[in-house]
């Protein structure tokens, strides 16, 4: 299962409420996590931003956030968290921490070491 912590899901929460008035209002941001195989390396590469539901999605509940993860990102997202840290002094970003449990990949798996953002 994918998961957030806290942090992470505060800081979604406040990058919502700073998105332009789309109709979303009284909705939980909805946002649509990544992760695929770079084919120059094979390095697991992860992504996300605000989407909207598509009909293959699984959806999870993440404490005030809908998460919408494609098929095909399902597999590599499997026991990943979401967090948002400080990788350095004053510098925070979000890093996806686990997973990889299908493909090994060339340093891919585990932390991102802060560059998913």
């Amino acid at each position: 299962m994918f998961t957030l912590t806290p942090s992470a899901a505060e800081q979604i929460i406040r990058a919502a409420a700073e998105q332009p008035d789309n109709g979303h209002a009284a909705k939980p941001p909805m946002l649509r996590v990544a992760a695929k195989h770079d084919e120059s390396d094979g390095e697991l590469v992860y992504g996300m931003g605000f989407d909207d539901q598509r009909e293959d999605d699984l959806i999870i509940d993440g404490g005030g956030i809908t998460i919408l993860i494609s098929p095909r990102s399902q597999p590599l997202l499997q026991n990943t968290t979401l967090d948002f840290t400080e990788v350095q002094a004053g510098e925070f970003q979000f890093i996806f921490l686990g997973g990889c449990s299908t493909q090994a990949s060339s340093g891919g798996c585990g932390s991102c070491g802060g560059r998913c953002s």
